[in-house]
């Protein structure tokens, strides 16, 4: 928010990067509810097995959100994004460590009967096809739809005019991409080799959800359940990650009207605030996943437009120049592919109909 000021002045930046940030990590927060919630149920059911009236006593998915919140929240009373390295650092750890056992785990076991590596393209018109490919390009783009972030744990690198943190910056984000790469690509290409047309991706489904369809029930209990808390631990650190940006500018909100340090009572009060927005968000749209192709092609400008149009505004370059034409280039295709991914979501979801279970999780 405050580059975008800096660099668009106070109305137009505020009026540029304000629904892409709130979008980004409270939208990311209601999806991680809703995931989390969804996982302590699952482990709950894998634990109770065959068991029926282990079964019977399951709480409802409301309840699991709820559960899910309040773990978020107690964690989430650390002030700000230096002291949340930690809990930053075991969420990275964990997603390396399952996102490894699913794809190993998928190559050793059989194949499906029936996997098909190719699309059922026969029956489908020009349009709905370049819809289809319209959409996997935003799948993809949307995995970085968050990484605004970014810019924020830089903010909490020791920086001066002498000791910029221009090479600690560089070196963290090669590490983390080659960290994502080592997750990403594997399960790419593993996850299409062992289930092919088997994943299901409508609704914030993958390749979580097809391993515990295919060979969750020949796995053993102890592994599946690792699995889940894994993925659990993961949405509880990632949750704090995201959530601290909202965190942050309602503190500045306070800190600038009141003309004082935050409380920690109030930092408190804000937490749990937030908290309770988010699962009640989470309760009201828990098919938000289905349209976070619609809704986040709206904000990919965030992460692929406008740091380049910030970096012409705050460094000048030569008009027409090289460098000049490259920031103007990538910040225009950033626009035009959000642009065509809104309008591919809104056919698709035109086309296949959007199941609206609202209060239903």
């Amino acid at each position: 928010m405050h580059l975008a000021i800096v660099s668009f002045g106070p109305k137009r930046g505020k009026l540029l990067a304000l629904f892409p940030i709130l979008y980004n990590s409270g939208g990311t927060c209601i999806i991680l509810i809703i995931t989390g919630g969804k996982t302590l149920d699952l482990i709950f059911k894998t634990l109770c097995d065959r068991d029926a009236m282990c079964h019977a006593k399951s709480l409802t998915n409301t309840e699991w959100f709820l559960v899910f919140t309040c773990l978020a929240i107690l964690i989430a009373q650390l002030p700000n994004l230096n002291s949340i390295a930690w809990v930053s650092l075991i969420g990275a750890i964990t997603v390396v460590i399952y996102s490894t056992l699913i794809w190993a785990l998928s190559i050793t076991k059989d194949r499906p009967i029936g996997i098909s590596y190719s699309q059922s393209d026969k029956l489908k018109s020009n349009m709905e096809k370049f819809s289809d490919v319209l959409n996997a390009l935003g799948i993809i783009g949307l995995a970085f739809k968050g990484h605004n972030v970014i810019l924020e744990i830089q903010g909490t690198l020791p920086s001066s005019p002498k000791q910029t943190s221009y090479k600690s910056m560089c070196t963290g984000v090669t590490i983390s991409y080659i960290v994502i790469a080592m997750c990403q690509y594997p399960l790419a290409i593993a996850g299409f080799w062992a289930y092919g047309n088997k994943v299901p991706y409508s609704g914030g489904q993958g390749l979580l959800t097809a391993f515990s369809q295919i060979h969750g029930p020949n796995t053993s209990k102890l592994m599946m359940t690792s699995i889940y808390l894994l993925v659990l631990v993961n949405c509880l650190c990632t949750f704090q990650v995201y959530a601290m940006v909202v965190f942050d500018n309602l503190e500045v909100r306070y800190t600038s009207k009141k003309n004082q340090p935050c409380p920690r009572w109030v930092r408190t009060c804000l937490r749990i605030f937030y908290g309770g927005l988010a699962f009640f968000l989470s309760v009201t749209f828990p098919f938000l996943g289905s349209l976070a192709p619609l809704v986040g092609g709206a904000t990919l400008p965030l992460t692929f437009a406008y740091p380049c149009f910030m970096w012409i505004a705050m460094r000048k370059p030569r008009p027409n120049g090289l460098v000049w034409f490259i920031n103007t280039g990538l910040g225009c295709f950033g626009i035009v592919l959000a642009i065509l991914i809104v309008i591919a979501a809104a056919w698709t979801l035109a086309d296949r109909g959007l199941k609206a279970n609202f209060y239903k999780p």
